[in-house]
């Protein structure tokens, strides 16, 4: 069984740093994976940042197949797994666990985690203006430390508290894993000098020295948008949706905005006291205590049970009460972005909705229209109420029970949600490409039946069937792929939880075997625990489904860039009309750049006057059609077609 001692063995403390001729063991494996993991997540963090902003992923041509890499990788997995396994030694052992050898455990495998992560990520992508060659500073300094910390344990050579004398077995496996992260730490050092997983020179080198088609004018650096990150733009994408939250001009629903966020911090109390109390009642009834008093208890616990809910707390009647008043907030922001997005594409050039695909672009209206309600039903009422959750329940536990919950929970959360979002990141790309083919398939059928007459005079019903099978097809295998990886990723979150429960039931038990804790208190943490892990483990589906509601919402914010080509001045006045004239003097006009369909055209039509427009030498009547004149005549004032010169918005606008 294990035996869980305090943090520092003996009267030891984390502020004593040096004892009995050495280093103490206590304060030296607390500061040295602190210190590593923090260089790693910070450092780490704004490399990253800059990777993902200003960098490129690498051709797989030009990415290194080194076994020296697969080596560094090895090693780095061998690091992080190595403090597991001392601590899973320890617990076999018959001594005690003490504080710090859980701390060095859970934060070296952090750490090196963290690094290996940074590894794989210089591996495959690269800043497009890095003139240079080798592993970033972080990664070079990360090793640097870890193979100092290595080597400053020899500064006690003279302790006894350390492993040197190979006094019995726990100094000897001790020693042996030193010995090992000496020889992992010192390789990778040597191995980061020389970067063995990275190109042998700097990767715009390699790109300018590659044929390329330069007929095809192919990009050095082609972006890869099916796997880039949903949470790119991350900022203008929330900019967008901040203004639909806040119903402006209208105070009932501001005040019912305001209502419902009441509502929801009213739910995270509730949370907390339905497990307190119904520990209570299994207190009150094992210690037979008086009846009034039980039925007081029960009946307050079946009303915060009533407010809360069942299970998720989407039953309860504060949920509903707060689902029910979101209604209108709802169906205000559904109306906003409906509009403006009208507004938007009829304010769009001719040009651009005569090259259209109408099925496409009703396909992401539609998608992106209803993303917008979810995605902030699921970040306000969803992602924001589990993540105060679990912070309440750390806190709550750290200080009602002991730390080693808090550690417990945290670290299973941590991991939960770490791994989710990894995976969840990685899905991106299928779920992007399965869009792709549904819009595909989306617009070839639409498109060809709104042109049923033209299919049916060419006999290609038969083709258009067979072109519209392969877009479902396509369809199909990405759709796999994402159910695929959703398998995977229900059965990661599954482990996780389970090996948490187990964690923190087995310890919550042994302090009842030990009389520190009541049976009420191990009902209350397995109460507590599941309360907080249903949501939790709705966790994955929100993250998923607002990862969702922004890939649908990306052909949408693309609608929202579309430029219009005509626009008013900043200091245009309004038409003075008083008697009708038309006057055209040297027009070109042409519905797209290269194709001119009028050059050099000048005539005037007087009040009463009719003019007959004749194709004769110039003029091609048969591209240009008979609403030439309209285009040009209203396009100054409305949706032209196409940019007009100046010399025809002058007598348009001298027109009396």
């Amino acid at each position: 069984m294990v035996v869980l001692g305090s943090y520092c063995p003996g009267n030891g403390t984390v502020s004593q740093p040096w004892t009995q001729q050495g280093f103490s063991p206590c304060f030296y494996f607390t500061l040295v994976p602190t210190v590593l993991l923090s260089v790693c997540l910070l450092l780490g963090a704004l490399q990253y940042a800059c990777y993902a902003r200003f960098g490129r992923a690498m051709e797989p041509k030009h990415i290194p197949r080194s076994c020296l890499y697969h080596a560094q990788v090895l090693l780095s997995l061998l690091l992080a797994v190595q403090p597991l396994g001392a601590l899973l030694w320890q617990a076999l052992a018959a001594g005690p666990l003490y504080g710090y050898a859980l701390l060095y455990g859970c934060l070296s495998a952090g750490g090196w985690g963290c690094a290996l992560g940074l590894l794989q990520l210089e591996h495959t992508r690269v800043l497009a203006q890095d003139r240079t060659r080798g592993h970033g500073t972080v990664l070079l300094l990360f090793w640097a430390l870890a193979f100092a910390a290595e080597n400053l344990a020899l500064v006690s050579w003279r302790s006894p508290l350390w492993w040197w004398s190979l006094g019995d077995a726990p100094q000897k496996v001790q020693f042996s894993l030193w010995v090992l992260r000496y020889v992992c730490t010192f390789t990778l050092f040597v191995l980061g000098m020389k970067a063995p997983g990275l190109p042998h020179k700097p990767y715009m080198l390699l790109v300018n020295e590659d044929e390329r088609d330069v007929e095809n004018r192919q990009p050095l650096l082609a972006g890869d948008r099916g796997s880039h990150s949903t949470w790119k733009d991350l900022g203008r994408k929330l900019r967008l949706l901040v203004q639909y939250v806040w119903p402006r001009g209208s105070p009932l629903l501001q005040g019912l905005v305001l209502f419902c966020m009441t509502l929801m911090g009213l739910e995270r109390v509730i949370n907390v006291f339905v497990p307190i109390y119904y520990k209570n009642i299994v207190n009150e009834l094992t210690e037979g205590t008086a009846w009034h008093t039980v039925a007081w208890t029960i009946c307050t616990y079946v009303f915060l049970k009533f407010l809360q809910g069942g299970g998720a707390g989407s039953t309860g009647f504060v949920s509903n009460l707060r689902t029910f008043l979101w209604i209108r907030v709802q169906q205000f922001t559904n109306r906003q972005v409906q509009v403006r997005l009208f507004a938007h594409l009829h304010g769009l050039s001719l040009r651009w909705h005569l090259g259209r695909k109408t099925g496409e672009v009703l396909r992401s209206v539609d998608r992106g229209t209803s993303s917008v309600n979810s995605l902030l039903s699921y970040i306000i009422f969803s992602i924001f109420p589990t993540i105060a959750d679990i912070v309440i329940g750390i806190i709550y536990f750290s200080s009602a029970f002991s730390l080693w919950f808090g550690l417990i929970i945290f670290v299973c959360m941590s991991l939960y949600l770490t791994l989710t979002i990894i995976i969840t990141e990685w899905r991106t790309k299928y779920r992007r490409d399965m869009n792709s083919r549904d819009n595909e398939a989306k617009a070839r059928a639409v498109d060809s039946l709104l042109n049923f007459e033209t299919v049916k005079y060419y006999n290609a019903e038969s083709y258009e069937v067979n072109r519209f099978n392969d877009a479902i097809l396509k369809y199909q295998v990405s759709e796999w792929k994402v159910n695929a990886s959703l398998a995977l990723l229900n059965q990661t979150q599954n482990l996780i939880i389970g090996l948490g429960l187990l964690a923190g039931s087995l310890l919550c038990a042994y302090f009842v075997t030990e009389k520190k804790f009541q049976v009420g208190d191990f009902v209350l943490f397995g109460t507590y625990i599941i309360q907080l892990y249903t949501p939790l483990n709705w966790f994955g589906t929100y993250y998923r489904m607002i990862q969702s509601s922004f890939i649908d919402m990306e052909n949408m914010f693309e609608l929202f860039n579309e430029e219009q080509e005509v626009k008013d001045e900043v200091n245009a006045g309004d038409l003075r009309f008083r008697s009708g004239r038309i006057e055209f003097e040297n027009v070109h006009f042409s519905y797209m750049d290269g194709r001119e369909i009028l050059q050099d055209v000048s005539f005037s039509v007087m009040p009463g006057q009719t003019l007959a427009l004749v194709r004769t030498g110039p003029l091609r009547w048969d591209l240009c059609g008979r609403d030439w004149p309209m285009a040009v005549g209203t396009g100054p004032y409305g949706a032209c077609p196409c940019p007009i010169p100046a010399p025809c918005a002058l007598p348009c606008q001298s027109a009396e």
